[in-house]
C-alpha cells in the first residue's frame, strides 16, 4: 500500500508540474494586440456543415490572468447558415458605455489572443435550432451586461453559466479554472451550471456544488477544489481537471522520445 500510495503521489506531482508548466509556456508574455486570433480547426466547416451547431470554449485569459483563469464563449450556427455568432463577456467593451455582452461574428474556435481555445461542449442536429433560440432569450436576459469584475465575478463565466442554467440540455461542466462560474449575485441558492445538481455560493466567494456532471466542488474564494466521480479525476485552482481523459491527451503532447512519466 505504501507502494501504491508513493506511486500515486509522484504521478500526481509530474502530471501537476506538466499541467502547470504547460500553463506557463503558453504564451502569456506575448503582445496581446499581435497575438493570434486564427481558428484552432475545432469548429465544423459551415459550407459542409448545413446542420446546426452549438458549440462552448474555454481559452486561458490574456497576460497574467492567464495563470488563474480561462475565458469561456458560447458559439452557435443555425441550420443553413454560413457563419457562426459568438456570444461572450468583454470587460474592456463597458470603457467605451457599451454592454459587456457582445454578439457577433469571428471564428467560433479562435485562439484567444494565442491561447489554444478548448471545445467543452458541442451539440449538433434538428433539435439544436430550438435551444439556440433559448440561447439567444438567455444572452439578452443576462442580469450584469453593465458590470464586470475580473474576481470572483460577474465576468465571462458568470455570463457562460447563466446562459447554461437556462439551456441545461448543454449538460456543462465548467473547468475549476472559470473562475466566476459560480456567482450567483445576491441569491446564494440555485441550480449548477450544469442543470444536474445544485450549488451555494457566498458572491462567488464561499460555495458548495453538488451535481452528476460537475461532481463535488468546493469554492473558496472564487477558486475551485473538487472530485469527479463519474470520470474520475480532481479538480484544482491555476491546474484545472487531472484525471485519466486529462493525463491521455498530455501523453499524446508529449514531445517524441519522451516516455509518459518520465
Amino acid at each position: 500500500m505504501k507502494r501504491f500510495w508513493g506511486t500515486a503521489l509522484l504521478s500526481l506531482t509530474i502530471v501537476t508540474a506538466m499541467s502547470f508548466f504547460s500553463v506557463i509556456k503558453n504564451g502569456f508574455s506575448q503582445d496581446w494586440r499581435t497575438a493570434s486570433r486564427a481558428s484552432a480547426g475545432l469548429a465544423p466547416d459551415p459550407a459542409t456543415t448545413p446542420e446546426a451547431v452549438v458549440q462552448v470554449y474555454a481559452a486561458r485569459a490574456v497576460r497574467w490572468r492567464g495563470y488563474f483563469g480561462v475565458h469561456t464563449w458560447i458559439s452557435a450556427k443555425r441550420e443553413n447558415a454560413d457563419q457562426y455568432t459568438v456570444y461572450e463577456v468583454i470587460g474592456w467593451r463597458l470603457y467605451s458605455g457599451g454592454s459587456a455582452v457582445v454578439v457577433h461574428n469571428r471564428p467560433p474556435d479562435g485562439r484567444w489572443f494565442g491561447a489554444e481555445p478548448e471545445l467543452l461542449r458541442e451539440l449538433r442536429g434538428p433539435n439544436v435550432e430550438q435551444i439556440i433560440d433559448r440561447i439567444e432569450t438567455a444572452v439578452g436576459d443576462y442580469p450584469y451586461a453593465d458590470s464586470y469584475v475580473i474576481w470572483p465575478g460577474p465576468n465571462s463565466n458568470t455570463f457562460v453559466a447563466f446562459v447554461a442554467r437556462q439551456v441545461p440540455e448543454l449538460a456543462l461542466d465548467l473547468p475549476p479554472t472559470a473562475i466566476g462560474k459560480d456567482y450567483l449575485g445576491p441569491n446564494p441558492f440555485g441550480r449548477a451550471a450544469s442543470g444536474t445538481g445544485y450549488q451555494f455560493s457566498l458572491f462567488g466567494l464561499l460555495g458548495l456544488t453538488v451535481a452528476k456532471e460537475e461532481g463535488l466542488e468546493l469554492n473558496l474564494l472564487g477558486l475551485t477544489f473538487g472530485i469527479d466521480a463519474v470520470e474520475p479525476a480532481i479538480k484544482l485552482p491555476m491546474i484545472g481537471r487531472i484525471g485519466t481523459e486529462y493525463i491521455a491527451r498530455r501523453a499524446v503532447a508529449a514531445p517524441a522520445g519522451v516516455a509518459a512519466g518520465e
